[in-house]
């Protein structure tokens, strides 16, 4: 086909009219580099996180009005946008005019805290109201699904719902006429050419077979969220974009039931499929309702509304054997399976529909799906399975089950299915009918995906869940209690006197609340492009361990905008980096782990400095890399640095023993997984060689400044480097993983007497800051027990992997997370509740710790009996018991867990006064959502007297606080809130004469005075914690200056078949001193206790024994999603607990409750215990961390898991190893 001209786009976002556009530029592309519209966030370049939320709207011809729909910018073609209108955040509201209730009600609610995926929130639940205006929870609930986020939760007690503006639809933004008038034109096709790519947008189906006889390898492209997807892996040269039959729904006359035009979307499908089993009898839309059940789970709302229905039934209705023929032109041949068919896909000369058929009477059909994450997550297996029977028979005339995840393609268990025909529906046929699936739908050991055993054991537990409902539905008695459950879904007080001035206490807003709703607050890659702006992507390793023999960057010259390729040779100064300084700037001669950093390419854009460092080739010569602890125990590879803390009589405290426990507990690292990823720019000055770098850290001092690039070389010209996810995940490193083993002795009684540990953590490549980390869980092997004998050896090990490095707990939680996984075996062997075990080893104020620190202040017995208190304890654990007792296959379990974290660090402040009375407060920490800006404004408030509108805060940076000390430990408004104090009183002292002259005066006054006086109104202020004197040779002194305390009970329900969980409820409470900020430190709780369930329960960083990481994106990496928050969620501050060691009576409150998202693990154990119990096993058993689907399936031993015996280690190379 021959194109003599190119076609333009036109849509409205303001009025665009594009004519060189670029097929390969997304939406967000376009509105952050060429509109400067940078509300709309990169989060994740795949459709995983929801960052990037906007609203779609265009007029459908089919339905004859104007629809609304969220889309994913990171995905949608530009050139797929002709004729719509676009609503990006900024579109809605901003706070120079009016934010819009939505907006509003995000900010003041405490929803936002880093801010950066609020803007995609915001638009998710716009796009909502538009389409809803009084929307069902469930349909606010399922808004929220496509969006994932770390921090941002509300605090709903802490606001006041009558000052938010009332929502008035009136007021939206109209459709844009002009594109109206568009829609009365006929239809043409379209074709843009870019670089690489060109794209046809064909009007009729006979454009489509023409550009695809001359274009076979082209990609037909409808949502764009799988070839969009994989753009960053495999280059995509050719796009045909399919628009026709959009949404056309018909009737089939030869087969009974409902078509869809090929290109509607799975979110037009599920309406109209709801809209059929809402009007006809229930045996005629047995497929339509499995259909929608499993559309909740498909994906969030921002790719159902894009993705189109074929791309929804390679993931499940090809499942049921369906021969789905594409022939264009032909007759089409269905084979033998015509009348079995449920979906057909006609094409004819001007038809391209898919058919889902109606049910016979005796037809029945189910579909399932296992996922590590419930809510917008890839299957692990999902099948689907029929069954028919002659009306009024129990006898199977026909039945197929067909299964995905159990091969490279979706297999049907031909063999099983044959020898059921002909068989009653009664119990003998289920457990031939799961040994003969166990053998049929068997897996290699070494299968690709891993899970071989959970993947085996699904199948089975898929077909008795079919099983027992298709029971129901011939109404045949169920065996209860031994079934019935199989088929259940799991579903500030202010001190008198205050003043009104006075906001410390108080439930302030977030200071960049609103404008994160607005999409107005200015992040790293927001700064806008400099001239001439460079752009730099980093070439790293293949290899986890190997020689570098050559690096060729032939290819990567012809890319379009390159200008150079930088590696070490290029250093002027020193090549050696890192916190002890065995690391490198660029890697030389060897790479010691898959992401290691041996070059960059700079080009004209990010686009291009990307393709040309893919083009760069480098061949290696492989060394044997160490990836486990295992491997590095075998190997002796560790650090030379060992802790050891000891106390007490080892040996007498085992002969006083009753029992003695011994064990093993892993704990899996975790990816930081912040919004935002890695972003710096670099930006010569021109003079003296300064360089100014904006940098996305929160360690200012320790960011090393090479000059490596040279203002020479760049000629003055800036150069920005943003990570992409999946590079992010490869390169920076995270929690590290650990491996404890324990031998714990005890009385009959639950009293501890003895313990002696061993911690093993993966510190990677080189030590980063894996010392501290490994020192901090040996300080809390205890937790908060009480331990008259205790020994704790902690050893780093040296492995091929990206270095591991700070993570919120920073070696805390694991050290606490052994401590509960022997406390539990304890409880187990003593057959005692756990809590009254717990309870019983708890501190007492005075105690020593293990090293030797004096508990001064204890809390934490005021916080247990709190919780125990608000949790109704008692009462549900009676009522969990009953349930366990009445229900074989859904447990449900709750714990208590207590926390004693310790706080350790220096700050520094600068504190201006301007003659109209405005103060600038500068201090040394990061503002990165935990509100820190805020609380530090409130602080200063405080000291001068004068109303927070009159302060404003600076960002940080090095010019005005050197030397400051992280962001990190949770100290950050402790030591900083000091210094800010220090300055403020500094320049109230020097006040203070005049203030005494003239007492009456006002705030303004008194400045001015001052200024006319000659007197300084700028201080600077400085803080450290005093009397940290610990002597680990000694094991004496103080290793912090106080503790945090905390308590938290949660209860879950697990299926015992599936392994999937539902977090019911958790109760908290925390001791955080006299609060700062309520608000701020409800949400710090929230948010540290949801980071910790996907610690705990979720998140799963997967390596080949190569060493590669599996899990490069939200794609495979899940972080928890909003229907993992405890359907009850309660937070309380503990009330009277002044802590003199900090800032006006408060304390630290960013890692501290972390560790009570524990209490969820340690209930999911208690209803493994109790799902074991019913096979008749009650010895203590191993669970590590995280607690995946997986991991509790399996634990759940029973009569399906002994069907699928494991192979025996050593025998094959799995596909995963656990580092």
């Amino acid at each position: 086909m021959h194109v003599d001209r190119f076609s333009e786009v036109i849509f409205l976002v303001f009025q665009v009219v594009e004519k060189n556009v670029d097929p390969e530029t997304t939406l967000l592309t376009y509105l952050r580099r060429k509109l400067g519209l940078c509300g709309t966030k990169l989060g994740c370049g795949e459709g995983g996180c929801g960052a990037c939320t906007v609203m779609i709207s265009r007029f459908d011809n089919l339905q004859k009005k104007i629809i609304n729909y969220s889309a994913n910018a990171c995905l949608f073609p530009i050139c797929a946008l002709h004729h719509v209108a676009v609503t990006t955040v900024e579109g809605i509201g901003n706070t120079k005019t009016r934010l819009h209730p939505v907006q509003e009600r995000i900010a003041k609610s405490h929803g936002s805290q880093c801010g950066f995926c609020t803007p995609g929130i915001v638009m998710s639940m716009y796009t909502l109201l538009r389409n809803q205006p009084e929307p069902k929870m469930e349909e606010i609930e399922d808004a929220f699904q496509g969006e994932n986020c770390l921090y941002d939760l509300i605090s709903t007690s802490l606001f006041n719902p009558s000052a938010f503006q009332p929502l008035d639809p009136t007021q939206e933004p109209i459709f844009p006429p002009e594109l109206l008038t568009h829609n009365n034109k006929p239809q043409k096709q379209l074709c843009f050419k870019g670089e690489r790519v060109m794209w046809f947008q064909p009007s009729t189906l006979k454009e489509l077979v023409a550009l695809k006889a001359q274009y076979p390898d082209a990609k037909l492209v409808v949502g764009n969220t799988e070839v969009g997807k994989r753009k960053h892996f495999v280059p995509v040269w050719g796009f045909v974009n399919i628009i026709f039959a959009m949404g056309q729904i018909s009737a089939v006359s030869e087969f009974s039931g409902i078509c869809f035009g090929a290109s509607c979307s799975l979110s037009h499908l599920e309406e109209v499929l709801r809209k059929a089993v809402a009007q006809l009898p229930s045996y005629k839309t047995e497929v339509f309702r499995a259909v929608i059940e499993q559309l909740r789970w498909f994906a969030g709302p921002q790719i159902r509304n894009v993705a189109q229905q074929t791309c929804f039934l390679s993931f499940l209705l090809l499942r049921i054997h369906i021969c789905i023929l594409i022939l264009l032109d032909e007759p089409i041949d269905h084979g033998n399976n015509t009348k079995a068919s449920f979906v057909l896909l006609i094409i004819s000369s001007n038809k391209a529909n898919i058919c889902f058929l109606f049910f016979s009477k005796g037809e029945y059909f189910s579909a399932f799906k296992q996922a590590s994450r419930r809510e917008d997550d890839i299957a692990i297996v999902n099948c689907g399975l029929r069954v028919l029977f002659p009306e009024g028979s129990d006898c199977v005339q026909e039945i197929k089950l067909s299964y995905g995840g159990m091969a490279p393609t979706t297999v049907m268990a031909r063999k099983t299915c044959q020898e059921l025909i002909g068989r009653k529906w009664k119990e003998d046929l289920l457990q031939e009918a799961c040994h003969m699936l166990a053998s049929e739908m068997n897996l290699s050991p070494s299968a690709p995906g891993g899970m071989v055993d959970f993947r085996r054991t699904l199948v089975l537990s898929f077909f008795f869940k079919f099983y027992l409902t298709v029971l129901q539905k011939l109404n045949i008695e169920l065996n209860a209690p031994k079934y019935h459950d199989v088929l259940k879904t799991l579903t500030t007080k202010l001190p008198p006197g205050q003043s009104i001035e006075d906001t410390v206490g108080r439930p302030l807003m977030h200071l960049s609340a609103a404008k994160q709703a607005s999409g107005e607050a200015v992040y790293c890659d927001d700064i806008p492009r400099y001239e001439n702006e460079l752009y730099l992507t980093l070439v790293t390793s293949t290899k986890a361990h190997a020689k570098i023999l050559s690096v060729d960057t032939t290819e990567a010259q012809n890319v379009p905008g390159f200008f150079c390729f930088i590696s070490e040779k290029d250093v002027p100064g020193s090549n050696i980096t890192g916190i002890a300084n065995d690391e490198t700037i660029f890697a030389k001669d060897t790479v010691t782990c898959v992401g290691h950093i041996i070059g960059g390419v700079l080009a004209d854009t990010q686009e291009h400095s990307r393709r040309a460092a893919r083009a760069v080739k480098i061949t290696y010569e492989d060394l044997t890399p160490i990836v486990t602890i295992e491997e590095a125990i075998e190997k002796q590879s560790f650090f030379k640095w060992v802790r050891k803390i000891e106390k007490g009589n080892i040996q007498k405290g085992f002969e006083e023993a009753d029992h003695i426990v011994e064990g093993e507990m892993y704990l899996g690292g975790q990816e930081h997984f912040y919004l935002e990823t890695h972003c710096t720019i670099a930006v010569p000055k021109k003079e003296d060689g300064e360089m100014e770098l904006f940098v996305s850290t929160q360690n200012l001092t320790k960011t090393q400044v090479s000059q490596f690039l040279g203002v020479d070389l760049i000629f003055a010209i800036g150069v920005r480097c943003m990570l992409d996810r999946d590079e992010d995940m490869l390169i920076s490193g995270g929690r590290h993983p650990f491996l404890g083993f324990y031998k714990v002795g005890f009385k009959k009684n639950g009293r501890i007497t003895c313990l002696d540990v061993s911690f093993y953590s993966n510190g990677g490549n080189s030590a980063d800051l894996s010392f501290g980390v490994m020192d901090r869980a040996v300080f809390h092997m205890d937790n908060s027990y009480n331990i008259p004998n205790i020994r704790g050896i902690g050893r780093v090990c040296k492995t091929n992997l990206s270095s591991n490095t700070a993570f919120r707990g920073f070696g805390g939680p694991q050290g606490m997370m052994v401590a509960e996984c022997w406390m539990s075996d304890v409880a187990l062997k003593c057959g005692l509740p756990a809590e009254e075990v717990r309870k019983l080893n708890l501190y007492h104020e005075g105690d020593l710790t293990h090293f030797n620190q004096k508990l001064e202040g204890f809390t934490l017995r005021r916080c247990w009996e709190e919780c125990i208190k608000n949790s109704d304890y008692h009462a549900r654990r009676k009522f969990i018991d009953e349930f366990n007792r009445q229900n074989r296959w859904k447990k449900r379990g709750m714990a208590i867990i207590p926390t004693k974290f310790g706080i350790s660090f220096t700050a520094g402040a600068l504190v201006h006064v301007y003659t109209d009375g405005a103060v600038l407060l500068t201090h040394g920490g990061t503002e990165m959502g935990q509100g820190l800006n805020t609380k530090m404004i409130q602080v200063a408030s405080r000291t001068l007297g004068i109303p927070t509108s009159k302060i404003y805060i600076s960002e940080t940076s090095t010019n005005t606080v050197p030397n400051a000390s992280p962001t990190a430990a949770s100290v950050s408004a402790d030591i900083n809130g000091m210094a800010v104090l220090n300055a403020c009183q500094t320049i109230i002292k020097r006040l203070e004469p005049i203030r005494s002259a003239n007492p009456k005066g006002s705030w303004e006054d008194w400045v001015l005075a001052a200024y006319q006086s000659c007197v300084s109104l700028s201080a600077t202020g400085f803080y450290r914690i005093p009397d940290l004197d610990y002597d680990p040779e000694k094991n004496e002194g103080k290793a912090f200056a106080y503790f945090s305390y905390g308590v938290s009970c949660s209860e879950v329900e697990i299926d015992c078949l599936t392994g999937d969980h539902k977090n019911l409820r958790t109760d908290i409470v925390m001791d955080v001193g006299t609060s700062l900020n309520p608000a701020i430190d409800i949400g710090q709780i929230e948010g540290g206790f949801v980071q910790g369930v996907g610690l705990f329960t979720l998140e799963e960083l997967r390596y080949s024994p190569e060493g590669n990481l599996y899990t490069r994106g939200p794609g495979m990496y899940k972080i928890p999603s909003f229907g993992d928050i405890p359907t009850e969620f309660h937070v309380s501050l503990l009330r009277d607990c002044p802590n003199s060691k900090a800032i006006y009576s408060s304390k630290a409150v960013g890692e501290p409750p972390l560790f009570l998202s524990a209490s969820v693990f340690y209930a999911i154990k208690d209803a493994i215990i109790a799902a074991r119990q019913e096979s008749g096993l009650k010895e203590p058993f191993r669970l590590d961390s995280p607690a995946t689907p997986e991991r509790i399936r399996n634990a759940c031993v029973d009569v399906f898991t002994k069907m699928c015996p494991s192979a025996k280690p050593g025998t094959f190379k799995p596909w995963s190893v656990r580092v």
